[in-house]
């Protein structure tokens, strides 16, 4: 099969991509805030007891609009297993790394290294949906990579296991998004069955092991439990929760998967700069600062081009795109087309 060229979907209209992306945006904007608020400003002890709300949240506002018939999705059996896997695992992967890493690393220097989404997403696409991109969208993947890394070199604040953590986050979420992608195809399952069934499958063997690893008992023997601003800010991560992940299933399902990491990359702008003055441990260099609004200027470009993306004229198409080759066996093995 000869390589296409990377393009968005053609069969939703462009307010509902716009409308879709902003809503992404947004959302993901507010739970970044709230849940820095809980677990730093509250310094609420267990990041996986959070993702454990956020899950259950997700399970109970879905299982009620579909007794009053509000949204529809396939009934549970055992089909259900094999068609959502391994988004479950993704799943659970990203979000646990995701608090983790929101906990132990700053808003702007988990905003700049989110940016290897990008990277670990366009590679994704490429070797797994054997996609091309236009050179100077590439470039502006690099510049954004080449500002994470001077921004995460001076980094006052450097912790091996952050850095860890969000890196990880960055795979799981690339992965994740190219899956969901593939997921949302399948008919039966649809937007909200892909995103009952992963909270569904995962929200058990999550709360087993916050139970064995003692973050479940630190949890409940928290002492702000009894504050009403940490109970309501709890309660509006729950829910912010739900509402991320059905707003990246919904601009996954008018737009593409990497067009959802960059609508996310758009979003860190105003995270990382506001992260300046909210949260109270950012470290300021700059180094650090330089990196940072490279690596912003290169998120702004990036956007800019792919949702203002014009199709080369014929004779100009070989000098605009940079075709990633994939080895026809590779592309056998691993397409998931």
């Amino acid at each position: 099969m000869s390589l296409e060229p990377c393009e968005e979907t053609a069969e939703h209209s462009a307010l509902l991509k716009l409308l879709s992306a902003l809503f992404y945006a947004g959302s993901s904007f507010l739970i970044t805030v709230v849940n820095k608020t809980v677990l730093t400003t509250f310094r609420f002890p267990s990041y996986l007891c959070l993702g454990i709300g956020q899950m259950i949240t997700t399970v109970i506002v879905l299982y009620a609009a579909k007794k009053s018939k509000t949204v529809q999705f396939q009934d549970f059996d055992k089909n259900v297993l094999l068609k959502i896997f391994p988004l479950p695992l993704l799943y659970v992967g990203n979000h646990v790394t995701g608090l983790a890493s929101t906990k132990k690393l700053s808003l702007p220097m988990f905003t700049v290294l989110r940016k290897f989404t990008i990277l670990m997403t366009m590679m994704l696409e490429a070797y797994i949906l054997r996609k091309t991109f236009p050179k100077r969208l590439v470039y502006s993947v690099v510049t954004i990579v080449f500002g994470a890394m001077i921004a995460a070199s001076s980094d006052l604040a450097f912790d091996v296991e952050a850095y860890t953590f969000i890196l990880l986050n960055d795979a799981f979420t690339a992965a994740s998004g190219v899956y969901t992608k593939k997921k949302l195809g399948d008919k039966g399952l649809g937007k909200y069955g892909v995103l009952f069934y992963n909270a569904l499958i995962i929200v058990i063997p999550t709360v087993l092991a916050s139970a064995c690893t003692g973050d479940l008992h630190k949890a409940v023997t928290f002492e702000d439990w009894v504050k009403g601003t940490f109970v309501f800010c709890f309660l509006i991560s729950c829910l912010m929760g739900f509402v991320l992940m059905y707003s990246i299933v919904l601009c996954s399902h008018y737009n593409s998967a990497l067009t959802t990491t960059v609508v996310g990359a758009v979003k860190n702008i105003a995270v990382a700069y506001i992260g300046m003055f909210v949260g109270g441990d950012y470290l300021f260099s700059w180094t650090n600062f330089l990196g940072l609004s490279i690596c912003m200027s290169g998120g702004l470009m990036y956007s800019y081009m792919t949702f203002n993306n014009k199709k080369p004229s014929g004779s100009d198409t070989g000098a605009q795109k940079l075709k990633l080759q994939i080895s026809e066996e590779s592309a056998g093995k691993y397409s998931m087309v």
